[in-house]
């Protein structure tokens, strides 16, 4: 069965969702992120997604405090994005207790320097941030978007040993509206070795059941839980089950 990651999308330090990556249409669902990490822990997730939107803005990160506090309080593996644009900024990210890094806008803006990091860090640490909107990427928090297309982007980095990418369709993204299920099929069966992770449009566990049967291996989901079309009942039942029950 496919991977769920549980998603925390922060801005001033509390949990909320977007609109199509729109600051100005959030919703706040925790007041604190730990909170929600908790929950999630406590269903049995191993790993969480969380997305720094102040960082994104800001171009550097602004919430590690939450890292920490989520890295400290529980055991789950972070996978942490939001204004990762230099090496001091990876280096606090990792420090503040990130698994793994994402990077977006740095890898669509200054590949070689993307590139580098993989090297240096590895493939396992880094992954790709290919944010789609229209067929090009996004960069800045969402509020640019560059020349690049996402099969570009991710095939810039393949040969350089690049293992994972999240993609997220924009357009669908917080309006439960379901995943672009083409669009993932199509990269995953074009790049094999690399885990595309599917982001964006989750709106019940149908969705994830069809990701699965089509082969995807990951995918993010927020706002369907947060408005209980995924209970957290479901949830506790998948992730303890066995990998080969899955």
């Amino acid at each position: 069965m496919i991977e769920i990651i549980p998603a925390i999308d922060m801005i001033g330090g509390e949990c909320v969702r977007l609109t199509q990556g729109d600051y100005a249409r959030r919703t706040v669902y925790y007041k604190d992120p730990l909170e929600a990490a908790l929950r999630y822990e406590a269903c049995g997730a191993r790993r969480l997604h969380l997305v720094d939107l102040d960082g994104a803005k800001a171009s550097h990160p602004v919430n590690l405090h939450a890292l920490e506090r989520i890295r400290t309080r529980t055991s789950l593996e972070v996978q942490y994005g939001g204004g990762i644009k230099s090496a001091e900024a990876l280096r606090a990210v990792f420090d503040s207790g990130a698994s793994r890094a994402i990077c977006g806008s740095i890898a669509a803006t200054r590949p070689e320097l993307f590139e580098r990091w993989l090297g240096e860090f590895g493939p396992e640490r880094m992954i790709l941030g290919a944010d789609t909107r229209d067929g090009r990427i996004a960069i800045h928090g969402w509020q640019e978007s560059s020349a690049t297309d996402v099969d570009a982007l991710i095939e810039r980095f393949r040969t350089a040993g690049l293992r994972e990418t999240i993609c997220t369709d924009i357009a669908r993204d917080g309006m439960l509206s379901g995943p672009s299920i083409p669009l993932y099929t199509r990269l995953q069966r074009k790049f094999p070795e690399i885990d595309i992770v599917v982001s964006g449009g989750i709106a019940s566990w149908d969705d994830i059941e069809a990701l699965d049967a089509q082969g995807l291996r990951r995918v993010v989901v927020g706002k369907a839980i947060y408005e209980g079309r995924i209970g957290f009942d479901l949830l506790e039942r998948h992730f303890r089950k066995t990998p080969t029950e899955r």
